[in-house]
């Protein structure tokens, strides 16, 4: 259902960034893809984007990924500034915006483990939630590969356990895509993020990285609260992910502050 896509296809130049534009380094990234029905999602989505849908065993497949990770070093991408350490995963489903046709992700919302998420949440309105999240996590310098990787948030809003496990070299598996090259480039490239903001109204922010060098992990548990609670994805479906994709440590630049969309309707 997806056309092929190469990373020549999505690789950008790196936006000079201005203002109050941040970079940082995200240690133990990880994104856990889980493949469900499309009709799960649609009342979440505005008219102005579709669902980007791939096709799995004859039948058309939504997809949404966790993606948890550690701030090491959250800074100004511009001026001298402090850095952050804190703890994040953000929740987010594949879409297209029909008036640009990019691909892009509508974000469900984000936990942080930082006294800094009253900054999103009440300037900008963005579905950011505090949470207290840890990270027990050994990984071998040489091959990138975890031999452990766990991951606890405990948080009114969106609980979660994810364990992870690169034990030995595992072969990269992206069903309902044409080849990898292109699963990578659709599931790891995404630069434009939408969301329903705490008012209600939608919004939007940018990110650019470079090419990710992920690599498969086996997943050994999870338990997403967000997901069982809302029916999107059930405790006993979390265990059986589309995909599971990690990276030691991978730099983004964030472009803001956010915007609001005229019209997503």
């Amino acid at each position: 259902m997806q056309t092929p896509l190469t990373f020549s296809d999505v690789l950008v130049k790196r936006p000079p960034p201005r203002g109050i534009d941040a970079v940082c380094q995200l240690q133990h990234f990880a994104i856990v893809t889980y493949a469900v029905a499309p009709e799960r999602f649609a009342s979440l989505i505005p008219g102005r984007f579709k669902l980007l849908e791939v096709e799995i065993n004859g039948r058309a497949q939504a997809l949404l990924s966790v993606v948890p990770f550690l701030d090491v070093d959250f800074t100004s991408a511009v001026f001298p500034f402090p850095k952050f350490q804190m703890g994040q995963t953000n929740y987010r489903i594949y879409i297209v915006d029909t008036v640009t046709g990019e691909r892009s992700v509508w974000f469900l919302g984000t936990t942080l483990d930082s006294w800094t998420v009253v900054v999103p949440r009440q300037i900008w309105r963005l579905p950011w939630h505090p949470g207290h999240i840890t990270f027990d996590c050994a990984d071998d310098a040489q091959t990138g590969r975890y031999s452990r990787y766990h991951m606890r948030t405990e948080a009114e809003w969106a609980p979660a356990v994810v364990e992870l496990r690169q034990d030995t070299e595992l072969p990269l598996s992206l069903p309902g895509f044409p080849d990898t090259e292109s699963g990578l480039a659709y599931l790891t490239h995404p630069l434009v993020s939408f969301y329903h903001r705490r008012d209600g109204r939608v919004g939007t922010y940018r990110v650019w990285h470079e090419q990710l060098m992920v690599q498969p992990a086996s997943l050994i548990k999870a338990n997403f609260g967000l997901l069982s609670r809302t029916g999107l994805v059930s405790e006993e479906e979390q265990q059986t992910p589309h995909s599971v994709l990690v990276q030691p440590i991978v730099e983004f630049t964030i472009y803001l502050p956010p915007k609001i969309v005229a019209s997503a309707s």
